[in-house]
């Protein structure tokens, strides 16, 4: 099941909640339903983390940027 971030249009509490199928989450401060889903940031790396095979290549660092920003594939 995804994780995803919302923030709600009634109230503006940002909170994330498990969605699965076509389940439709609702506020926990207010129970309002008119939310607006946010851009999730969890999968993007910094660079910080260190990994047991040594540094990724260029596209594959996570770098939001794009493949060969990070200048990491030399």
């Amino acid at each position: 099941m995804p994780i995803y971030e919302y923030v709600c249009n009634s109230c503006e509490h940002h909170f994330e909640t498990l969605v699965s199928g076509s389940h439709k989450p609702e506020c926990p401060s207010c129970q309002g339903k008119e939310l607006t889903k946010k851009l999730s940031v969890f999968a993007v790396s910094d660079g910080s983390s260190t990994s047991s095979g040594g540094p990724s290549a260029c596209g594959s660092c996570g770098d939001p940027r794009g493949p060969g920003a990070c200048r990491m594939a030399n």
